[in-house]
């Protein structure tokens, strides 16, 4: 939650007050679960350093730990 005077401040900013004062918290989950799958996916260390040299195996390497955390 935001403080009120941080939202009065960014509301008498305008466009110069960073980010906007309405929170869309159906959005904030979905970025949430996505970020944090990001962070799961760099805990294998292939995928993390990226020592594919082609862009087809660094997929299958992404696609192959994807399956094994679903799974």
């Amino acid at each position: 939650p935001e403080r009120a005077d941080q939202i009065r401040n960014r509301l008498r900013r305008g466009s110069y007050g960073g980010r906007p004062p309405a929170f869309d918290k159906q959005l904030y989950k979905r970025r949430n679960v996505v970020e944090r799958c990001f962070n799961r996916l760099k805990q294998w260390r292939g995928i993390a350093t990226r020592y594919d040299k082609t862009a087809e195996s660094y997929q299958a390497a992404v696609t192959l730990a994807s399956l094994l955390m679903w799974a």
